[in-house]
């Protein structure tokens, strides 16, 4: 069975951090590309970041330069380490895993994420 278990999210004022992780199980993780996901209420689902397999890294535009995913194949983790967070992150983040079919196989139930101004 597959799980994608996150933990991480919370409460932070504007300017604070805040570090996702998702723990993957069931899968050949070393082989998918991993990504998080955010909707926030009322707007659709929008791409955070992703990472390759091979490392390579994506990120919002909204996102870049405040936040960076990395991942542990070791671990089986994937990370979202999230700086100088702003009211407009608030969301559920959802972490995701994407197969050689290049489409997303797997989602997470996503923990809130919450910034006040």
């Amino acid at each position: 069975q597959v799980q994608l278990v996150e933990s991480g999210g919370g409460l932070v004022q504007a300017g604070g951090s805040l570090r996702l992780s998702c723990a993957a199980s069931g899968i050949r993780f070393s082989i998918y590309a991993m990504g998080w996901y955010r909707q926030a209420p009322g707007k659709q689902r929008e791409l955070v970041a992703t990472v390759t397999s091979g490392g390579n890294r994506n990120y919002a535009d909204s996102v870049k330069g405040r936040f960076t995913i990395s991942r542990d194949n070791t671990q089986n983790t994937v990370h979202l380490q999230m700086n100088s967070l702003k009211p407009a992150d608030t969301a559920v983040y959802s972490c995701t895993a994407t197969g050689p079919t290049n489409s997303i196989d797997y989602w997470g139930q996503g923990p809130q994420v919450t910034v006040s101004s």
